[in-house]
């Protein structure tokens, strides 16, 4: 498949390619697809009746119920379409953290996005890339094209994360950027002023973007285990403190508990799925709980 890449796992996606990714909103896009459309169309699904008025196709005339009315009505359907997803990565230098035996931040990041984009471009969807730090903005425009996969994978294999975060900008960005609904996939630790970033949810939920967040950390962050004295580098501006860990825990784990708190309200509040993820997790039971969780409910 893609041997190169040491980040795809061609058995993975095997066992994952049963799996469609459904979005949970409507769709707008530029070819006939397998997701539903805000607008109405021809397709197999039966959306509504409405009169018929001059110029209606009259193919489309319900002859049953011009029989059970004596009043002509055209039968709607829901249009299909296909979905375009943008995948934002934050190449923040906080995104090259890992603690022993674990792989980094970036890394984990990496093969999320990599295997959803192959499962989309698979199934006839497009998929997009953007990279951000505070100086950059890379961005590979999304294509259902297979060969546009390489660009893809040789794109992210190249980030080396430094400095600090440009997620939130990067955010406004995308929003102002992509003039049909789209499905936005941000990856990242969210270091970042919590209160900018609720500005840049809200701004995609009100472009109508369906959005799912991948709220990574290293399990070190969160279980905060330490048996002696430490340096603690900020790895996004340089800065670093020595500290004594027992003397600390206590307040970091609270301080730890607000960020997430916020970050995951933040993300609820513009209706975007989340997911805190510790990069020890493994990679195909998260992708399957997340792909089934957005599959259409059975109507009854």
């Amino acid at each position: 498949m893609f041997p190169m890449h040491t980040f795809i796992d061609s058995d993975l996606l095997s066992r994952l390619g049963s799996l469609p990714i459904e979005s949970r909103v409507p769709m707008m896009g530029n070819v006939a697809g397998k997701h539903r459309s805000p607008h109405r169309g021809s397709s197999v699904e039966f959306a509504e009746y409405r009169k018929y008025v001059p110029g209606d196709d009259t193919r489309r005339l319900d002859w049953k119920a011009f029989a059970r009315s004596d009043r002509f009505y055209i039968k709607e359907f829901e249009a299909d379409t296909n979905l375009r997803a943008y995948f934002v990565i934050d190449a923040s230098g906080s995104m090259n953290f890992h603690s022993p035996g674990q792989e980094t931040k970036i890394q984990y990041a990496r093969r999320i996005a990599a295997s959803l984009a192959y499962l989309l471009v698979n199934q006839g969807d497009a998929a997009g890339l953007s990279i951000c730090t505070d100086k950059l903005h890379l961005e590979v425009p999304p294509s259902r094209r297979a060969a546009h996969l390489e660009r893809f994978f040789s794109t992210i294999e190249k980030v080396q994360p430094s400095g600090e975060t440009g997620l939130v900008d990067a955010l406004h960005v995308i929003a102002e950027k992509i003039s049909q609904r789209a499905f936005v996939v941000i990856l990242s630790d969210f270091f970042t002023d919590t209160e900018q970033l609720s500005d840049a949810f809200q701004h995609l939920r009100y472009r109508k973007h369906d959005i799912s967040l991948f709220h990574l950390m290293d399990p070190q962050e969160i279980g905060f285990q330490f048996d002696r004295p430490q340096r603690f580098v900020d790895l996004e501006d340089g800065t670093a403190i020595v500290a004594e860990p027992n003397l600390i825990a206590d307040e970091y784990q609270a301080a730890l508990r607000e960020f997430m708190k916020n970050v995951r309200d933040k993300a609820h509040d513009a209706s975007a799925d989340y997911q805190l993820v510790t990069t020890d997790t493994p990679l195909e039971p998260l992708l399957r709980e997340f792909l089934t969780a957005r599959l259409p409910k059975a109507k009854h």
